[in-house]
């Protein structure tokens, strides 16, 4: 019994914790005083049965359009989720992944696109939602980075607590990050958490001794967010080019080394131009298509004309 967290608390630390948000700071307040949710967080509050209580129905855990509504979904989004919980395995967690969300203080716009992102969200139990929300926590993101990164790489809660602590401990121990480093690069490249950890490694190994840059600087210019492939075919080009040089014992070189910087964003200028160019064959390929149907349109007008001038003779 003293192990039960009294049910004023329970209340108390959801509405702590949910009007807290930098997305909708009065948002959370308003969703909890609706029907749907009172129901399902009053009855979450409510003591567990015992031997000798009556055992509760079972209750029906598909969301209705009218509860999604209540919640502050538009028509649109509404449909949108419902017609994503059609499978029971999804519907099973959905109420409790949803009310994860909005516990954590995002609103019904970021919710939906979070799970369209990562539908996997639906079939996650609520208390490893908590579990790795609180991991977060501890680990630095505060209010407003926690839900910024959630927003963004919606993916890291479906990451075990044990994987993301291997992922910390390789960060501060085999690659000596400081603490404030570490957050700065789940807040920044949070997909780090789903590296190898022996790539990880490597990937700082490279960077730190052939490249001769320290955390500082990694951390500074996102360097987790690239891929070492692209930063070692950029780097050895530099090098046969005479560009770059390996710093000797003492950190020393003779010429002066390009920025890190520099580097990473030439890689993005260069990825951005690929998109582009993507785009812009789509595009291509898009206008071609309708220059042929208008070209299909032009003979049949050709024909039917040539056929009505027979008719006229």
């Amino acid at each position: 019994m003293n192990a039960r967290v009294p049910s004023r608390q329970v209340l108390q630390w959801i509405i702590r914790h949910s009007t807290s948000s930098l997305f909708s700071p009065h948002h959370s307040g308003r969703w909890l005083r609706r029907p749907c949710v009172q129901s399902r967080l009053c009855s979450s509050l409510l003591p567990s049965s015992t031997s000798h209580d009556p055992v509760p129905p079972q209750r029906d855990t598909e969301l209705s359009l009218q509860c999604l509504s209540d919640m502050g979904f538009t028509v649109s989004q509404a449909e949108e989720i419902y017609e994503s919980v059609t499978n029971p395995a999804t519907a099973k967690h959905c109420s409790s992944t949803l009310t994860a969300l909005f516990v954590l203080g995002l609103n019904p716009s970021s919710v939906v696109k979070l799970l369209s992102k990562c539908p996997e969200l639906y079939t996650t139990k609520e208390s490893l939602l908590q579990q790795r929300i609180s991991n977060l926590r501890k680990l630095g993101l505060r209010e407003g980075s926690l839900q910024r990164v959630v927003a963004h790489y919606p993916a890291i809660l479906t990451v075990p607590v044990k994987t993301v602590k291997h992922v910390v401990m390789v960060l501060r121990e085999k690659c000596l990050f400081t603490g404030r480093q570490v957050t700065d690069i789940l807040r920044d490249s949070p997909a780090v958490v789903l590296e190898d950890l022996a790539k990880l490694q490597y990937k700082f190994q490279y960077v730190y001794f052939r490249m001769g840059v320290k955390q500082s600087e990694m951390v500074k210019n996102k360097l987790f967010g690239f891929s070492l492939d692209e930063l070692r075919c950029r780097h050895c080009f530099l090098e046969r080019r005479g560009l770059y040089q390996t710093p000797d014992k003492k950190g020393q070189t003779t010429i002066i080394n390009p920025k890190l910087d520099s580097i990473l964003n030439r890689l993005m200028a260069r990825e951005w131009q690929e998109e582009e160019r993507h785009y812009g064959d789509v595009q291509a390929e898009s206008d071609e298509e309708e220059e042929e149907e208008d070209d299909d349109d032009d003979d049949f007008e050709g024909k039917d004309s040539y056929r009505k001038r027979k008719k006229r003779r």
